[in-house]
């Protein structure tokens, strides 16, 4: 009755059916399906390319079984986190894995894929689970951190001792003991005032407030992980110390002035320093310039082996190498007649003799310049040189 339904035109009636019989029962004989399942475990976060494991080693396969039967690996998963060499027979980092980006808080963490052979066809399943590791800081919930607004916890004068001033609320998007926060106080205004609990973060009081006490108070709270290695953010928690809601507003508004204060003075104090130094800088180069520059040329001097020239002027020079002045020089002579002083007076001629060099160096000859008498002139004498 079956083969009625399969009857082809013009042909038997049941041949199609047992055709498709039979290739079922043969592709049912060579699938085999492995139900052992292969398990590893991997931190977050490694590089692509690290080792993840010997899949060929785990599953009892040699490398010839792999490369003839073209193992392959099909996921699920939009992104194929790990990768098949079959040369090598072993699985690796395809894609970066970040815990909180694939599970976010569902714990534990694995995402599984199979791998597959032909001839015969074989299927693996392997699973792989992501172990967290610390690469997240704890996040604050409040007291809200925002640049533009400063928000103050106010703390009545009259307050008990153990008074529930604020609570620090951060969180962590690791898992396991890298998500375990504590929180320990930095530094405050008054560290005998104030203290922070160590699990919870809760502000409280520690004595009574005294009238002697400040009035604007301010807290710096460390919260930090309980990875390895630990990490941590800071808070800051602001108190005012007031009985009513007016002069909390007037505080609000010293918090304010003496943040930007601050911020001015720093930036003032960074900018004069900045200043100094490349003053001092420069100084300091130019100085040591100026050394180096006449150290070098101390020591060109000291160190030439050239020889010294002497300079004569072109007048005076010495051509013949004998001693005797070859051109001719007027001398001029001048004394007072009222005294035996020999006084030099040059600011006029009084009288000039011609000294004449003769060529052969043996005789001086001398001609006199002028005709006038020493009776006419009785400032002056004249003399021959």
């Amino acid at each position: 009755m079956a083969c009625e339904q399969f009857r082809p035109l013009g042909g038997d009636k049941c041949y199609l059916f047992r055709a498709l019989r039979w290739q079922l029962i043969v592709f049912l004989s060579v699938v085999t399906v492995v139900r052992g399942q292969i398990r590893y475990s991997i931190p977050e976060e490694m590089k692509k390319g690290s080792l993840v494991g010997n899949i060929a080693q785990d599953l009892g396969i040699d490398l010839k079984r792999l490369r003839t039967g073209r193992a392959r690996i099909v996921t699920a998963e939009n992104i194929q986190y790990i990768d098949l060499r079959i040369d090598k027979g072993i699985l690796v980092v395809n894609e970066r894995i970040d815990r909180e980006v694939l599970c976010g808080d569902i714990i534990p963490c694995s995402f599984s894929f199979e791998i597959i052979l032909e001839n015969p066809m074989e299927l693996h399943p392997v699973n792989v689970i992501i172990q967290d590791q610390n690469d997240n800081a704890p996040q604050v919930l409040y007291p809200i951190q925002t640049g533009g607004s400063l928000v103050a916890e106010m703390v009545p004068r009259s307050a008990d001792v153990g008074y529930l001033v604020t609570k620090v609320v951060a969180v962590d998007v690791d898992s396991g003991q890298n998500a375990w926060l504590s929180y320990k106080l930095l530094k405050t205004t008054d560290r005998a005032l104030f203290e922070v609990g160590l699990q919870n973060g809760e502000v409280r009081t520690i004595r009574q407030i005294s009238d002697k006490d400040a009035v604007k108070q301010r807290l710096t709270i460390v919260v930090e992980d309980n990875g390895q290695p630990p990490r941590s953010t800071t808070v800051n928690v602001n108190v005012v110390v007031a009985d009513n809601f007016p002069e909390v507003l007037s505080e609000f508004t010293d918090f304010t002035h003496d943040k930007d204060y601050n911020g001015k003075l720093t930036f003032y104090l960074v900018l004069a320093l900045a200043a100094v130094s490349f003053l001092f800088i420069t100084c300091l180069v130019v100085i040591i310039s100026v050394k180096i520059h006449r150290w070098r040329q101390s020591r060109m001097y000291h160190q030439s082996s050239l020889p010294i020239i002497p300079y004569y002027p072109p007048r005076y020079a010495d051509v013949g190498g004998t001693g005797t002045l070859q051109h001719v020089y007027n001398y001029e002579v001048c004394r007072t007649t009222d005294s035996r002083k020999s006084d030099s007076n040059f600011h006029r001629a009084c009288s000039q003799n011609i000294m004449i060099v003769d060529p052969s160096f043996t005789n001086t000859l001398e001609h006199p310049h002028s005709d006038l008498n020493i009776l006419d002139e009785p400032e002056c004498s004249i003399e021959s040189l």
